[in-house]
């Protein structure tokens, strides 16, 4: 792919701490076109406002999703994009469903290798920090019936971030949802499709309002079995089992999520990738038999849930504190992002 580059004259300001997540962009971003069957024009420009017409199926009927990845400054000082085939996959597999051109692998690859060099002073060399990249495709043709579009735009973005909750790697509290659901069966809860993020803002607002930082979601159908917790994956360790909700058409394929499948694995620890009811966490939590609850997921890499609730229960797993599965996964993988273990599994590129 011949990716035409016209650089900023203007570079933006680099922060160099308190960088949050998701609050400041670096100075280029990638764009590729697709209309007439084919994918075309790709190109690197300043970062800027994006050419949209009003009538674009993106902001009437939601044909819009996106991926989340990162890019670490290594031990020796390289860049290292974190398993980009598995997003790219992602990206393919989910567009499917909303009736949107697959971007394929290797353009996809490309073309987010292409921006990350172009803009390598922005990833962080701080341990903790990273350079988030939103590679996101929408539907751009104006036409207002309701049907898929015939023109779509791919585009890359990054942003320099610190940890995604305030709270660093500390224990979250996390709101039991009881009554909105996240996604239902036959719907599109195992693609990154924006309009889950959307429906997903109320509960989670809710939740920060009794002073949780996110929430639990269940099931549509009878409100009882466990899926995500806020916008990552979750998994449960028991004394003598670790369990996880499956992929069973309503949960996203998350990447850490499959890191962490794969090292407990080699780790020989027991894994049972089936329905959780929530009954049987808080039974668990009561008899001592939980010890552990923790999300997974790109933006948070893992994060241990500390305290979680409803109305009329709570429970508090290992009092509250990080859990000792939980911190051993966390330094596992996120050494492996910086380069201070050995990458046994392919899942780190240098740039």
């Amino acid at each position: 792919m011949q990716i035409e580059v016209t650089q900023t004259t203007s570079p933006r300001v680099k922060p160099t701490e308190n960088l949050g997540f998701g609050k400041y962009f670096s100075d280029h971003m990638f764009l590729l076109d697709y209309a007439g069957g084919k994918w075309q024009n790709p190109r690197i420009l300043p970062y800027g406002p994006l050419a949209i017409e009003p009538g674009a199926s993106v902001l009437h009927y939601a044909q819009c999703m996106f991926e989340g990845m990162k890019a670490f400054r290594g031990k020796n000082g390289k860049i290292r994009l974190f398993r980009p085939e598995f997003n790219a996959n992602r990206m393919r597999l989910g567009a499917e469903r909303l009736c949107m051109p697959g971007v394929p692998n290797e353009l996809f690859e490309e073309a987010v290798q292409a921006l990350v060099k172009l803009d390598a002073p922005w990833v962080p060399s701080t341990r903790g920090a990273s350079l988030y990249i939103r590679p996101t495709l929408v539907g751009t043709e104006s036409y207002l019936g309701v049907r898929p579009a015939e023109k779509y735009l791919f585009f890359v973005i990054t942003s320099p971030v610190d940890a995604y909750y305030a709270e660093g790697f500390a224990p979250v509290k996390i709101w039991v949802e009881e009554e909105a659901i996240r996604a239902a069966p036959g719907g599109l809860g195992h693609v990154k499709a924006g309009a889950n993020y959307a429906c997903s803002l109320k509960a989670s607002l809710d939740a920060k309002a009794k002073g949780y930082s996110q929430v639990l979601w269940l099931d549509a159908v009878e409100h009882k079995h466990i899926e995500e917790v806020g916008t990552m994956n979750v998994f449960f360790r028991f004394k003598d089992k670790v369990i996880t909700p499956p992929l069973s058409g309503t949960i996203l394929n998350g990447g850490t999520r499959d890191c962490v499948i794969q090292v407990l694995n080699e780790w020989k620890v027991p894994l049972e990738e089936r329905s959780l009811t929530l009954e049987e966490v808080f039974k668990g939590a009561e008899s001592g038999e939980l010890l552990e609850i923790f999300g997974t997921g790109t933006a948070a890499v893992i994060t241990a849930v500390g305290e979680l609730a409803t109305a009329t229960r709570k429970a508090r797993p290992g009092n509250g504190q990080v859990g000792e599965l939980t911190q051993r996964l966390y330094d596992e993988i996120t050494a492996i992002q910086y380069g201070e273990k050995p990458d046994t599994h392919g899942w780190i590129h240098e740039i």
